[in-house]
């Protein structure tokens, strides 16, 4: 699809999934590795046959530059060495945008490099920000890429209770790389990304 229907809309749903997988009760996720500073859980998806994945960990950063890095800008590229590459294809508003990236190879290259074409959201969220995509169909496609797809997924980032100098961020990713690989490796590969995700955010 190029162009969506009614943007508003879209993020209005996109924005209510996020808030409902937020409020999932905790014995309902399995940790899937955990380290000092992060933890990963995963539960089953219902969106498709692979896993929804929630990781929490501090950063040493206000709400605000924490959201900034994270969501579709320059910021991401400078920092993030598994995006390759990043355009903005079409604007709705100023929080709201259709993007398409590209990410590096993983796992030794087992995973080649995958585009992604999302649908963008930034929206405030009780005392902090919610920002939150979910991949579109769009026509264009790069063969030197295999197109991956994100289920609902986003990043809740709000002031840490116990600590004003640092925010809590908290992410619900579920990401279908399609192609031709072992479910066992994408999971692998999903819970190790998202702590070394947290290393280059606490090292920015």
């Amino acid at each position: 699809m190029e162009g969506l229907p009614d943007a508003a809309a879209f993020a209005a749903k996109l924005k209510n999934t996020l808030i409902q997988y937020h409020s999932i009760e905790d014995d309902k996720w399995r940790v899937a590795k955990k380290t000092k500073d992060v933890t990963i859980w995963r539960k089953p998806s219902e969106e498709f046959n692979g896993y929804l994945f929630k990781a929490q960990g501090a950063i040493d950063d206000s709400v605000n530059s924490v959201i900034d890095h994270i969501r579709p800008g320059p910021c991401r590229l400078d920092w993030d060495s598994l995006m390759t590459s990043m355009d903005i294809l079409e604007h709705f508003e100023e929080n709201c945008c259709v993007i398409r990236y590209t990410t590096a190879g993983q796992l030794w290259n087992i995973i080649s490099p995958r585009e992604f074409v999302d649908f963008s959201y930034t929206v405030g969220y009780e005392e902090g920000l919610l920002s939150c995509g979910l991949s579109v169909d769009w026509s264009e496609k790069r063969p030197e890429f295999i197109r991956g797809y994100n289920h609902p997924c986003g990043w809740f980032c709000v002031r840490h209770k116990d600590n004003p100098h640092q925010s809590l961020l908290t992410g619900y990713i579920q990401t279908d790389l399609r192609g031709m690989i072992p479910q066992s490796a994408v999971d692998t590969a999903m819970a190790s990304t998202l702590v070394n995700f947290y290393v280059f955010c606490l090292g920015w």
